[in-house]
């Protein structure tokens, strides 16, 4: 049980550490959370900051996602008797919920998404990545980041019905509830867009004003 525990405390501790906060600044010398929509995460970098800001927090986001699994990973292979499975899920989990609530930065952070990327793109990179194109599609379709986030979330569950290769750990199971709760977090983190997305004012993305 210590094990489990470690693992999640850790990938908590990762996720909690806010590249968006941290850069903006460093770069811009405000706090991102005080500008725009007051979301600590890359699209609210893209227009507060920059395209350069923007590009180094997806970046950093997505490493949060990838480091937390790996270390996962390794704690799994070197402590014997642990599910790994279980390990992967707990820290792809924490890691999120670290990065939405950190507790580095008043437990407000980011939505989560280039994080779980980062997660999904570990747990299952063939996943992930049909996630990521349809989650682009959607972006260029409706200039909505909040729609490509979300149809990417709902997308991974359904897809753990499908796909039963390529899991980083293939011993074990729970990768359906395990993609259930990482959707349900990225939902519940775009409440205020679903909201605006309702009442036709959800704002729409636009590099051409970028620094």
């Amino acid at each position: 049980m210590a094990t489990y525990i470690i693992v999640g405390l850790i990938a908590y501790l990762i996720g909690s550490i806010n590249f968006s906060v941290i850069l903006s600044k460093k770069m811009a010398g405000f706090d991102v959370r005080e500008k725009g929509s007051g979301n600590a995460g890359t699209t609210n970098m893209l227009r507060s900051v920059g395209k350069k800001a923007a590009a180094i927090t997806l970046i950093c986001d997505i490493l949060k996602g990838v480091v937390a699994i790996s270390f996962a990973i390794i704690v799994g292979n070197i402590v014997k008797d642990t599910d790994k499975a279980l390990l992967v899920q707990i820290a792809g989990i924490l890691v999120v919920i670290g990065h939405t609530f950190p507790i580095f930065f008043g437990f407000k952070g980011g939505k989560g998404v280039a994080t779980s990327l980062g997660v999904l793109l570990m747990t299952n990179w063939k996943i992930g990545l049909i996630c990521l194109i349809f989650a682009l599609i959607l972006i260029i379709l409706t200039k909505m980041v909040s729609m490509g986030s979300m149809g990417a979330a709902i997308l991974f569950p359904v897809l753990t019905l499908f796909i039963s290769e390529n899991f980083i750990v293939t011993e074990g199971s729970g990768y359906f509830i395990y993609s259930i709760i990482l959707a349900l977090l990225v939902a519940f983190n775009h409440r205020s867009n679903i909201q605006r997305i309702l009442n036709g004012t959800e704002n729409k993305i636009s590099f051409k004003n970028t620094k």
